[in-house]
Order: C-alpha cells, then structure tokens, then sequence
C-alpha cells in the first residue's frame, strides 16, 4: 500500500476508522492484531501499534484485559437544549442547565465555602481569594450522568442570606434567578463560552467516558446590572451530545 505524504499510523488508522464507520467492523468485533495490520497494510510494528493508539483515543475502540481490543458501540447522539436566560418561575437546577420543557432529570449537588481561584475571581470581577460559595453537581437523564457543573456565587452577594446554600433553605434546588430574586438581585442577563477539550480523569469517570474523550465545556456568567453574581462550568460528553441554543430574536 502507498502511503504517501501522510504519515503511514494515520493512513492505517483511517482506514480502521472507515471500516468501523461504515460497520464492516461493527461493534463488539475484535480489532485485527498488531501483527495482522502489520501483514495487511505492509508496515512496521511501530505504525500498527501507533494506528492502534489513535484508534483508542478517539473511543473507537476499547481494550479489554486478557482478551484484545475491540470495536465500541457507537453512541447516537442526544440533544442537550439550551436557551440562555430563562426568566420563567420553577426553573430547577436540571432545567437550567437543560432547557428543554420535556426532558426530565435529577440532579446531586454537593456544596462549600472556597476562595475565588485567579480565573473564578475574573470571571465575578472579584479578587483572588475573595469568599465563594462552590457548588458540584451531577446531572442525570433517565439514571445515565449527562453533565458535570461546577458553579461559583460571591458570598458578598448571598452570604448571610437565606439562599447562600443553592440546595437548601426556601428555595433550595431552584435556579439562579429565582433564588437571587428572593434577595432583590434581579438577573437580567446571562452569557455563554463555548469550547471543548479532552476530559480531566476524574471527569470522564463521573461521566462514564473513556480516557482521552473530548468534553464540550460551556462557561456560564449570570450578571444583574451588570454584576456578575454566578459563573459556571458546565461539561459534557461530545461523543454523547450535541449542544443546541434556542436564543429568542428581538
């Protein structure tokens, strides 16, 4: 085989790559050997194990102790709805971070007081080190984790009130808006940043994912009169989802 300009682990890879696309290596099929790739394309050791690699970072196939690799089911993508600002009463936690009025999901949170990192204290136009409240949640859609979210409130905003815990008090497990509302902070705005990047471990295991998986991060800011009054980092798996804004024409 010709391998060209570019480089051969990817021609060989690329080629795995199709054969799976197109299922004539479906899922749960045994990957060829190292050495059979080596015989079938015509290359070194060192291509078909390189080749091998970039298949098992991209997740398409997967390694299973004491028996070879194989190919993975492919996931069909599902739809995470966002909407930006969402002025309606009862918007919960899950509906926030997924704005779509029929899905249906639960949620656990974990909360503590911290001190605004460099990056969260630019982000609240605060100063490092400067008292937060940080919040952790898991997000699940039918018992399956769908998103991880790390959010960050001034405690000069909510400390001594009674929303400075999101998850407990009066309203507890309502979103942001309600709950800064309930202090006379009225959220008129709110942006988003989105990026992606490869999983942290600990992500990718809370996630379910496989090391090396691509992550989409959004980074959310809720301002009142400009003001921001919380940020967050919302991730989930790109394999899984595809993130869709519904944003209203004025």
């Amino acid at each position: 085989m010709t391998f060209g300009e570019q480089p051969a682990y990817l021609r060989v890879a690329g080629d795995l790559r199709k054969k799976i696309v197109d299922g004539s290596l479906p899922p749960h099929t045994r990957l060829p050997s190292q050495a059979r790739i080596r015989e079938e394309y015509g290359v070194s050791d060192t291509v078909a194990l390189e080749a091998r690699k970039v298949l098992m970072a991209e997740g398409l196939v997967e390694g299973r102790s004491g028996s070879g690799t194989y190919v993975r089911e492919r996931p069909v993508p599902r739809r995470v709805a966002r909407s930006g600002f969402r002025p309606d009463g009862g918007a919960t936690p899950f509906r926030q971070e997924q704005a779509d009025g029929d899905a249906r999901g639960t949620w656990e949170s974990s909360s503590r007081q911290a001190e605004a990192s460099v990056a969260v204290a630019e982000r609240l136009a605060i100063r490092p080190g400067d008292r937060v409240m940080c919040t952790k949640y898991v997000y699940r859609d039918n018992g399956e984790p769908m998103m991880l979210s790390t959010s960050w409130e001034p405690l000069a905003v909510t400390g001594r009130t009674p929303v400075m815990l999101p998850e407990e008090g009066p309203l507890g497990g309502m979103g942001v808006v309600e709950r800064m509302a309930a202090i006379d902070v009225i959220v008129d705005n709110v942006t988003e940043e989105v990026g992606a990047r490869p999983g942290l471990a600990e992500e990718l295991l809370a996630l379910g994912g496989v090391p090396g998986h691509v992550v989409v991060v959004v980074h959310r800011t809720f301002y009142a009169s400009g003001r921001p009054v919380e940020t967050a980092d919302v991730v989930i798996p790109a394999d899984r989802y595809r993130v869709a804004y519904h944003l209203p024409v004025k």
